[in-house]
């Protein structure tokens, strides 16, 4: 049987990385698409070394926004991973940072809408997207969307079969709503626009790792919150979303994703559940 490829957009990030990792680990050709090419290992393991397994990746500088800078890595690949969304806009930076007013900066967070690229529906194979915002502002309907529907597009094209989206599993009422309608729509537009291509897309909680430790006391009160949710029958995730989702290893969310690429029943929405059966799965192969 030949080995997978897989290609990773985002790869050297805090869970794409580990996705690289764990395709690795079955001996799969990895491919991480990035504008940086390999991560700085220190922000996202604890040691500023490279791994031994990191060898085994190619790590590819590319530009997302620019698919003719990545579209030949995608040929011959089984499935295509799409890591690399935004959390916070420019605007709060630029709050925090005083490069903007906090007036200025929040208003424009917080709008209704913002421009992405122009229509990726009606955008030529391997054409550039183009940021709408008159700043060109990295928007949420651009990265967390319209980025995502170009990289599938193309995937679509050179026969991909499989394709998985990073989604989450809601929002919070510190974001902006934009921030998880934007990957609601990805996934919808997605799904809709190529029913012949496998979608998955994963909708975890919080990611935790003790590589950051910052993100453990915040894993601790999530899955607090995520108890009390459940005693209550889930009706704290209409007030808090995310808050009080199940918070995961980002181990865990790496196994998972790379035992769905290779389970060929699985598609459509995986949720915080399904993610722990497929990475529990992906133990025991391990083990046999």
């Amino acid at each position: 049987m030949a080995k997978k490829k897989i290609v990773v957009a985002g790869g050297n990030g805090f869970l794409g990385s580990r996705i690289c990792k764990s395709a690795a680990a079955r001996g799969w050709d990895v491919v991480s698409l990035s504008r940086s090419g390999e991560p700085v290992w220190s922000s996202v393991t604890s040691s500023t070394e490279a791994p031994p397994w990191s060898k085994s990746v190619s790590w590819q500088k590319a530009d997302l926004l620019k698919p003719a800078s990545y579209q030949s890595m995608l040929k011959d690949a089984d499935a295509v991973v799409h890591s690399m969304g935004i959390l916070l806009e420019a605007d709060y930076k630029g709050v925090l940072t005083g490069k903007e007013s906090i007036w200025g900066g929040l208003s424009r967070a917080f709008s209704a809408t913002k421009g992405g690229s122009q229509n990726p529906l009606k955008r030529v194979i391997g054409e550039e997207l183009r940021a709408q915002e008159k700043d060109g502002q990295l928007t949420y309907e651009l990265m967390n969307r319209d980025s995502a529907i170009a990289l599938a597009q193309e995937a679509n094209t050179q026969k991909v079969p499989s394709f998985v989206f990073i989604s989450a599993a809601a929002g919070t009422p510190i974001l902006p709503k934009r921030y998880i309608t934007t990957k609601r729509d990805a996934e919808s537009t997605v799904a809709s626009s190529l029913p012949k291509m496998r979608s998955m897309f994963f909708r975890p909680g919080f990611l935790y790792d003790s590589s950051r430790k910052f993100t453990l006391p915040i894993a601790f009160f999530g899955g607090a919150g995520s108890m009390i949710n459940s005693v209550v029958g889930g009706r704290l995730t209409a007030l808090v979303g995310a808050a009080v989702e199940k918070p995961l290893k980002a181990d865990l969310v790496a196994e998972a994703v790379v035992e769905a690429i290779e389970d060929d029943s699985v598609k459509g929405v995986i949720t915080t559940e399904r993610i722990e059966e497929l990475a529990n799965k992906a133990w025991r192969r391990a083990m046999l």
